[in-house]
């Protein structure tokens, strides 16, 4: 498909589902504009989290006049926005234009005028909480906090609630996704299980789940190995805290080597939103606001859906009939996903302040 062609087909298809001309065409200026920059630099994306390598691939190909820069896919969250920190003033390909980033650290960006504001052409559709009201952020998909086990190292039952996890037999076997002084993942993972210990999101979820680990680790159960899809299959990490997005794509990713539990708690579920953001500096602006209407769109969240994430539009969505029945199928059973909580972004700052500040003192891993 030519440019050109691509810039009538996007604009047509605008024109088709907003009913305006003006739309399609404001539309098509912002394609030109992003083909005329010709990248977009991105970071923090493994394409095994949430369906990303599909939707970058969906990217490219709806837009090929653009090249999509990949930074550091394993990239945490404090990562991302040290990025923006660290390139104010360059323009060249480690500057991200975009960051996808826990709830908590939306905020934190815009309070540090790390990001610039943009409303998508799906901007009504989502949640009023889920979204700076200026635009400066917004959240893209969510997903709850479980446990992936590898059956080939753990032969027994295997452990369906947090305090499971302190037993004998899971010995030098849980590990979590990343540095919980910097990765929001296990930041959140800290959170869990403290609510799991009957604390309230903020503080004292903070508190309880730094104690929580330190038991952890005072029991030899604790593993200071950033878990993921190579060291659970290596058996280096057997069990791993982390969302269950990214759990059952590592394995679907396994088929079956090892064989692979993901188990949604019985208690301490907590649901987890991430939030895009585009930054000030961006490099490539136009480029990086035509990825967000693409990620916004259906298309978009469809791409994260596939990858077992629940996108921020998912109601809309369903009211509007427009998830094939296949990817609903697909989904986990709703058993225990009904107990979620999804914390305040003031619960999630007290605690990612307990969580970062504590950790080292509390509990002393240090996680590699």
């Amino acid at each position: 498909m030519t440019i050109r062609s691509t810039l009538a087909a996007s604009a047509g298809v605008l024109a088709i589902l907003s009913g305006s001309v003006a739309v399609a065409e404001q539309h098509g200026d912002l394609v030109a504009a992003a083909v005329a920059e010709g990248q977009l630099t991105v970071i923090a994306l493994p394409h095994d989290w949430c369906g990303y390598g599909g939707v970058i691939e969906g990217f490219k190909a709806a837009y090929p006049g653009i090249t999509v820069n990949e930074l550091n896919p394993d990239a945490g969250s404090a990562d991302e926005l040290e990025a923006i920190r660290a390139n104010k003033d360059n323009t060249g390909p480690q500057a991200p234009d975009v960051i996808d980033v826990g709830l908590a650290f939306g905020p934190q960006a815009a309070a540090e005028g790390l990001i610039q504001p943009y409303k998508v052409m799906t901007w009504d559709s989502i949640p009023a909480d889920a979204k700076d009201a200026d635009g400066m952020w917004y959240g893209d998909y969510y997903g709850v906090m479980a446990f992936g086990v590898n059956k080939d190292i753990v032969t027994g039952d295997s452990p369906m609630d947090w305090p499971d996890l302190l037993k004998p037999e899971f010995a030098n076997s849980v590990a979590l996704t990343g540095d919980p002084r910097s990765s929001n993942q296990a930041i959140l993972a800290t959170l869990a299980a403290g609510m799991s210990r009957g604390a309230a999101p903020g503080k004292d979820s903070g508190d309880m789940g730094l104690q929580f680990f330190a038991d952890l680790n005072k029991a030899g159960n604790f593993v200071p190995v950033s878990g993921k899809t190579g060291t659970i299959a290596q058996g280096a990490t057997p069990i791993v805290l982390g969302w269950d997005y990214n759990l059952l794509a590592w394995r679907d990713g396994m088929a079956g080597n090892p064989p692979m539990d993901v188990i949604v708690p019985s208690s301490g579920v907590l649901a987890g939103v991430y939030v895009q953001a585009i930054s000030a500096y961006a490099p490539h602006p136009n480029a990086a606001k035509l990825w967000m209407e693409y990620l916004y769109s259906d298309e978009g969240q469809l791409g994260w859906l596939k990858g077992y994430c629940h996108p921020i539009r998912f109601n809309d969505m369903v009211t509007r009939g427009v998830i094939p029945q296949e990817m609903m199928d697909a989904l986990p059973p709703a058993e225990n996903y009904a107990k979620a909580v999804f914390p305040t972004i003031d619960q999630q700052a007290a605690n990612k302040e307990a969580v970062t500040t504590g950790w080292d003192s509390v509990v002393g891993a240090n996680v590699q």
